[in-house]
């Protein structure tokens, strides 16, 4: 069944500059491909028919049919009659062509290893499973000894807050869509920064928002102006906001920042959603970040979500949501329908783990600094023409690339082993061609190593026909 038809006008919007030096077919269908990774095009959508997008590119068709053909070969599209080629839902081949590369190196994910006491915990834990199974199972608020602790771990922060404000989830996804679900309604607007983190804005839009973006850039932050004229025109009924260590370009609110769009946020009646999944992740050991419900002002109504996928697993699916009471038991009344509570067992391994968080974060502190370090030397030795601002915390720096080729370098990598996701994944409203964002989670040789093939990938997108499309236009396209 086809859910949607996407326009050759569309795909071609989508696709931007996507040429390499492989041939034209299969360089279009990587495109695609990394449009279908990236869920840009989702599952059972009608892809413009052959002619169609042919005239659009200003190319032959059987250019688009080789393309297609080859899509057809990964498992990406099949031919439905009636509907023509409609892309498929991602399986045992959503890597691409890339599959097939041996020891690949996935940067998509920016999650580190596991903390190295986890274990550990785990074991103390489990001697404990007589009185764990001995509960009835079903929590829909979550263990009071977690939110006990994570309350207190707010108040440790500058922030008090009490056990009835806290509500425990399956990870940080499950507490942004629940509270979107929760806050909105089809055609509500929500204020967004953009680049974000794609799932998040995959759930506003699956609720049926319309979003708006406010621009983050590395070493400027926040643009103020565009956020002020947005929270003035559109009146978003919800705001979701990365203040501290933002993902993917570890920017950090400072305090007047913070309280200007709070305030802007209380005039126009939103609620902001402050997603704090990587608030503690600070690299280079300075003053940690003030939590945002800190420096609102009376009358802001700020909801925050945490997990620990970040600080210490991303298998330890548990999150949460901090919020005022009675946002909690709305919360409560609705989450049902998602689900019937997050796992006891792993309840019980975060209680554990919430007090030990200094130590935590400060093991994650010097882990993620050399790899950033080392991934920050290696782009300036190897590609120094490439615009890097060196992020003090978080995952990943949001690296300048200089010309709209992240699509085209992603793919280019991707066939050499290194995974990447390009800058268009997390923009929104489009754009974000000329950004990569590149994960520092890994070891430090790895990263050495993901910079070699990017610099020898980079190669073939600058210097192929995808160079003589952007000084020439689409006419280049023959």
């Amino acid at each position: 069944m086809m859910d949607s038809r996407l326009s050759a006008r569309a795909l071609v919007e989508h696709l931007g500059a996507w040429r390499t030096r492989e041939p034209a077919y299969e360089a279009l269908a990587d495109a695609i491909r990394l449009l279908c990774l990236d869920n840009r095009i989702a599952p059972r959508t009608a892809l413009p028919a052959e002619r169609e997008l042919a005239a659009r590119l200003r190319m032959s068709r059987t250019t688009v049919a080789a393309a297609y053909r080859s899509l057809r070969e990964s498992a990406h599209i099949e031919s439905v009659r009636g509907s023509g080629s409609v892309t498929l839902p991602l399986g045992q081949r959503d890597l691409g062509r890339a599959s097939d590369v041996e020891g690949a190196i996935d940067l998509q994910q920016a999650s580190p290893p596991a903390w190295p006491g986890l274990a550990s915990v785990y074991a103390e834990v489990a001697a404990t499973a007589s009185t764990i199974v001995a509960r009835s199972g079903y929590e829909t608020l979550g263990r009071l000894g977690l939110r006990e602790a994570i309350a207190q771990r707010y108040s440790e922060r500058g922030l008090p807050t009490t056990a009835a404000q806290v509500m425990v989830t399956t990870g940080a996804q499950s507490a942004i869509a629940l509270t979107a679900r929760l806050l909105l309604s089809r055609g509500d607007r929500v204020l967004i920064e953009t680049p974000t983190y794609p799932h998040a804005a995959e759930s506003f839009a699956a609720a049926g928002a319309r979003l708006v973006g406010v621009p983050v850039t590395p070493g400027s932050g926040w643009d103020l102006d565009r956020a002020d004229d947005a929270f003035r025109r559109a009146a978003p009924v919800a705001a979701y906001l990365m203040p501290a260590f933002h993902n993917p370009t570890g920017e950090t609110m400072p305090h007047d920042v913070a309280v200007q769009m709070a305030t802007a946020a209380r005039a126009s009646g939103t609620v902001v959603i402050v997603d704090e999944t990587t608030a503690e992740l600070d690299v280079d050991g300075g003053t940690p970040a003030e939590p945002f419900a800190a420096a609102a002002p009376a009358g802001a109504e700020v909801i925050t979500l945490g997990s620990v996928s970040k600080t210490v697993w991303g298998g330890l699916r548990v999150g949460w949501i901090r919020a005022d009471e009675e946002v909690i038991r709305r919360l409560l009344a609705l989450r049902p329908v998602f689900d019937l509570g997050t796992p006891e067992f792993e309840q019980a391994v975060v209680e554990r783990l919430v007090p030990l968080m200094p130590e935590i974060v400060a093991q994650r502190g010097e882990m993620l600094r050399a790899g950033r370090d080392a991934l920050v030397a290696a782009l300036d030795r190897r590609l120094p023409q490439w615009s890097v601002h060196t992020a003090s915390g978080g995952v990943a720096l949001w690296v300048g690339l200089g010309v709209a080729r992240s699509s085209a370098l992603v793919m280019a990598a991707r066939r050499r082993g290194v995974l990447l996701s390009a800058g268009p994944r997390f923009s929104v409203g489009g754009g974000h061609e000329r950004h990569l964002r590149i994960p520092f989670t890994a070891s430090a040789d790895r990263l050495e190593h993901a910079v070699e093939v990017l610099a020898a990938s980079w190669e073939d997108v600058v210097d192929g026909p995808g160079s003589v499309l952007e000084e020439r236009g689409a006419d280049a396209l023959v």
